[in-house]
């Protein structure tokens, strides 16, 4: 967040000039924020941010984000068909899983299809420092997906 102030007290308007793609900006504050993921890997050049106060612009100096791939961990995950499907009907007939996961609780932008239905357990890998939120859904032969398993959480050094 840049430091910035206007000696009338007029309302400043911040902008950005070659965000990353995986960055926000906020133009009331300055604030440049986001969170990369293992795909964003690399330098990212010749950002600017300037504020204006209606009449007058002023540039930080240009600078760079060097985003690096952290230690990669893994998680081990347990898996089980339901019971039951979301109708209340039994669940027979197994032939996939499908795992999503998060950096969020109840937020799963990924997710791996398993095309293994005798498997028990599932190695999730290539996973950057932080805690991780998983569910799971089974998969029967008419392709109907069960609902979300229960949360679980894992945490990878």
């Amino acid at each position: 967040v840049p430091n910035a102030s206007d000696p009338d007290g007029d309302t400043l308007t911040f902008s950005v000039t070659n965000l990353p793609g995986w960055a926000r900006f906020n133009t009331s504050t300055g604030e440049l924020s986001g969170q990369p993921t293992l795909v964003d890997a690399g330098v990212y050049g010749n950002i600017r941010i300037s504020v204006n106060d209606g009449s007058t612009t002023v540039e930080l100096r240009p600078f760079s984000i060097t985003v690096t791939q952290a230690s990669l961990g893994s998680a081990t995950l347990s898996i089980q068909a339901p019971a039951t499907n979301t109708d209340g009907t039994p669940f027979t007939d197994l032939m996939a899983f499908k795992i999503y996961f998060g950096m969020t609780s109840g937020q799963y932008p990924n997710e791996i299809y398993i095309n293994s239905p005798g498997i028990s357990s599932y190695v999730v890998e290539n996973l950057a420092p932080g805690s991780y939120y998983f569910v799971a859904t089974a998969i029967n032969g008419t392709g109907m997906e069960s609902s979300f398993s229960n949360e679980v959480t894992r945490v990878v050094n």
